[in-house]
């Protein structure tokens, strides 16, 4: 019976809390703080009635919006600070700036952290999805509590936003003027289109909250890293519109009481993404500034040193801003919020009772979700129940310490002087509340879970008994790529190893391939096979050096930082080596026309390619282009990007009708026509791929003529397929960190935003060498083909199904069992992502459909 009471009472606290903590809540509630209270709130001096939140995404160590850009005196490596230190460092030293740095919880994606921002809450990893789709509404915050929904309700003024039209998707008629961008192609006019509108606006006095969202610095950071040469003009930019701002406040007399806020959503990482959760992108600055602040404020120094990668100032969580801001403006605080007061802000009330009634409100709104989740009567002084003599858990704990707080509350509120212990206590007891619940955030749906893995079960069941009923003798030995899947499958249980998976595929693929080498001698065969595994031994281990991934070495030197980036001239002549490897491939796979025609369509094609690139390169990362690439480049100066693209396209679908035709005259033309496609697609990966890793596609080009020269069974070139679909997927940069996906190329040719082109845009910049390696893989099976055997493809494609079953059980296996560890949505949860890319994007699309298509066009 005890047993079955205490089921029914967490279900009923379940169902509390899925109600009443993060669902939905009204826009505005009826409380408000006490009438001595408001009439504190209401004078000019202590409260600022007007706000003004600049929002800049994306930040990194040279970022206007990273807290050491704010905070220190770093500089940029042509010697040049990186911010105008004249702006922020005097305000922050004479207390009319007050500095943090803002702990941005997983995802640090834009949509999630500003539903922290805004009501305080904890997002659902479910946004970093929504987050993808422009077109999503079911993101809204309508129909939640958030400080602007109370500034909306309190008819203070009217609430503008200009910039990112994030806000207004998440919050749908609550603007009263407002100019949305939504432009990932620059970096130039999207923020232009904000500022425009901002000298118009600071002389208007009929407005309580201006929001100005820019992505100038984001988009920079997606397109060329945190060191683009672009970086730090952007970074002037945007402290010149922090002077604006400021001194407007100071000059005009109705922005007397206006509070600017300047903060980063999210940070960046090293490749200048975001997502993860490195030190980079979980670090943005946050920074108060207003006249007034220095009545509260001794100042503090600036610049200054971090005590650990970000740590300059205090640190305090994202949410917090929530209910500092609706303290500061008058407000109650949003239902949902997690977040805390913060206290730098309470010298604003000079009575004891005022500070302790903005704290205890705060608490109590904290303690009103606590007792949903946990029992409530451990909380309230009346029970007799004492938490204090209870086991030390976290809740016993946490109750114990606030009828302690609540009862000094109580004479706190009639002294003359805030005890400083009772409030650091009190601060305390919100951290711990806030960490409490942030952690159990998630409602797990069991059933669900289990549904899909058994789903996952079954179809690897299927795949075991079609894999076994199809296994003959004649299609080689599958034990590797058994060994290989079921390695990998174990490997996701460990956090380390999914961070580091790369070189699990590594040591695999260069043990693979070495023991092909061995066999080759082993059968008699001469050292020719044998040289040609080692140069393919070579080749992996170059590609492996070329870019450093995971997170333990992802800052390691690499072949792009150490000889790449410091040696344009090196870059080109490897990029210009490769485009002309890809032309001559084509030259000689359009066997059959005259060679004078073969020469000018080629030469139109791939210098329509380079052409593209060349200029997409001095766009977006103009340091690259020097010497005589800037001089080819200004040359070819005329079309746009977008046309330039669509121009490339036309010529490869024109190539790809010549093939088609080709190949329909059957014969010796079949084989030529499904080479032409392989090298078609090789110059398309190449547009799509960042100019540092063209030369690696020609490396990959290499691997797959050695394999060529050896004698092949099907589970042998199922194996390598799929060894090194993963390699050159981590060579290019990839990792399971949300963080290095690469936007890059993800606009390439479109003038506006259409989610199904960017979507396969944007999966082609990222598995561009895992779906070259689908198409070699065919050219090789396609070998076996002529020698009488037509249901290769068929096994191979079965086996690689294996091992995607395989893979897809065991991660939501380990995302299941492991749902509360402590990595689960910074490492685990990202895994999942990418393995339902991995499975219903290459596999399904790529290696099943896309494969199918050119193994019937090569094996007629």
């Amino acid at each position: 019976m005890a047993k079955s009471s205490r089921a029914s009472v967490k279900k009923e606290n379940n169902r509390r809390k899925a109600v009443s903590i993060y669902g939905p809540a009204e826009l505005a509630r009826n409380e408000r703080l006490s009438t001595k209270l408001l009439e504190v709130a209401r004078q000019p001096k202590p409260e600022p009635s007007t706000d003004v939140v600049m929002e800049t995404e994306s930040k990194h160590d040279e970022d206007a919006m990273e807290s050491d850009n704010i905070e220190t005196d770093n500089k940029v490596e042509d010697g040049e600070t990186a911010m105008d230190v004249d702006i922020k460092e005097p305000l922050i030293r004479d207390g009319a700036a007050i500095p943090f740095t803002a702990n941005a919880r997983t995802p640090t994606v834009t949509m999630p952290r500003l539903k922290a921002i805004t009501t305080g809450s904890i997002p659902s990893f479910v946004d970093l999805i929504l987050n993808l789709d422009e077109a999503d509404t079911s993101s809204s915050l309508a129909q939640q509590d958030s400080w602007l929904a109370q500034l909306k309700a309190a008819g203070k003024g009217k609430l503008l936003m200009y910039g990112d039209d994030t806000w207004l998707k998440l919050f749908p008629e609550t603007f009263d003027r407002h100019d949305g961008t939504s432009s990932f192609f620059d970096f130039t006019e999207v923020d232009h289109n904000v500022t425009r509108n901002v000298p118009m606006e600071l002389d208007r006095s009929d407005w309580a909250l201006m929001v100005l969202h820019y992505l100038g610095l984001d988009h920079i950071g997606h397109k060329a890293g945190p060191r683009s040469f672009n970086m730090v003009p952007k970074q002037r930019e945007m402290d010149g519109i922090v002077k604006t701002i400021f001194k407007s406040i100071e000059s005009n007399d109705h922005l007397q009481s206006t509070l600017l806020v300047l903060c980063g959503d999210h940070g960046m990482n090293d490749a200048g993404n975001h997502g993860a959760s490195s030190a980079g992108e979980t670090s943005p600055a946050l920074l108060f500034l207003s006249p007034k602040l220095r009545a509260i404020s001794r100042g503090l120094p600036a610049p200054t040193q971090p005590r650990t990668e970000f740590d300059y100032y205090a640190a305090v969580e994202q949410s917090d801003i929530a209910p500092t801001l609706a303290g500061l403006l008058g407000l109650p605080v949003s239902k949902n919020s997690l977040g805390a007061f913060i206290p730098d802000f309470l010298p604003f009330w000079p009575s004891s009772s005022d500070k302790v009634q903005i704290l205890i409100r705060n608490a109590k709104q904290i303690l009103g979700i606590v007792t949903a989740a946990f029992e409530p009567y451990l909380f309230d002084p009346r029970s007799t129940a004492d938490p204090c003599h209870m086991d030390a858990t976290d809740v016993n704990v946490l109750a114990c310490d606030w009828r302690r707080i609540s009862r000094q509350s109580v004479s706190m509120a009639s002294s003359a002087k805030i005890d400083p212990a009772w409030l650091s206590d009190t601060a305390t007891w919100l951290r711990k509340a806030q960490d409490l619940m942030s952690n159990m955030a998630t409602k797990y749906d069991v059933t669900k879970l289990t549904v899909g893995y058994v789903t996952a079960m079954v179809a690897l069941t299927m795949a075991c008994l079609a894999a076994l009923a199809q296994s003959t003798s004649a299609d080689g030995n599958s034990l590797p790529l058994v060994i290989v899947t079921l390695s990998y499958g174990v490997m996701m249980f460990a956090s380390s190893y999914v961070e580091e998976e790369h070189h699990f595929w590594y040591w695999s693929c260069s043990l693979w391939i070495a023991w092909l080498g061995l066999r080759s001698i082993r059968r008699a065969r001469g050292l020719r096979p044998a040289f040609y595994h080692l140069l393919t031994l070579g080749c992996l281990r170059l590609a492996r050096s070329w870019n450093q991934t995971g997170q333990k070495f992802a800052g390691e030197p690499d072949v792009v930082k150490m000889f790449l980036v410091p040696n344009p001239q090196l870059t080109w002549a490897l990029v210009t080596l490769s485009y002309a490897v890809v032309a001559f491939q084509i030259i000689g796979n359009l066997y059959g026309f005259p060679l004078a025609l073969r020469l000018s369509l080629t030469s139109v094609l791939v210098s329509a390619a380079f052409s593209f690139k060349l200029a997409f390169t001095a766009h977006d990362a103009p340091e690259l282009v020097t010497g005589l690439a800037s001089r080819v480049n200004e040359a070819l100066q005329g079309p746009s990007l977008i046309l330039r693209f669509r121009t490339l396209f036309f010529f490869l679908a024109l190539f790809t009708v010549l093939a088609v035709v080709r190949r329909n005259h059957g014969g010796r033309f079949v084989q030529p026509s499904a080479r032409l496609l392989h090298n078609l697609y090789t110059l398309f990966a190449m547009t799509q791929s960042r100019a540092l890793n063209i030369p690696l596609l020609v490396l990959a080009s290499v691997v797959c003529r050695c394999l060529e020269m050896d004698d092949l069974s099907v589970a042998d070139v199922t194996t390598s397929c799929l060894l090194l679909q993963h390699v050159f997927f981590f060579a290019f940069g990839g990792s399971n960190s949300i963080s290095s996906v690469d936007l890059s190329s993800a606009y390439n040719g479109v003038s506006n935003f259409n989610p199904v082109a960017v979507g396969l845009l944007t999966f082609v910049s990222n598995w561009a060498a895992s779906i070259f390696w689908t198409s070699a893989a065919n050219l090789v099976l396609l070998q076996r083909h002529g020698r009488g055997r037509n249901d290769n493809y068929f096994n191979h494609i079965m086996l690689l199904t294996l091992f995607a079953t395989v893979s897809m059980a065991f991660v939501m296996a380990a995302c299941t069992a492991l749902r509360t560890h402590l990595f689960i949505w910074t490492v685990f949860s990202p895994k999942y992502l990418y393995c339902m890319a991995w499975t219903f994007g290459q596999h399904m699309s790529v290696n099943v459909a896309i494969g199918a298509l050119l193994h019937r066009f090569g094996a007629a």
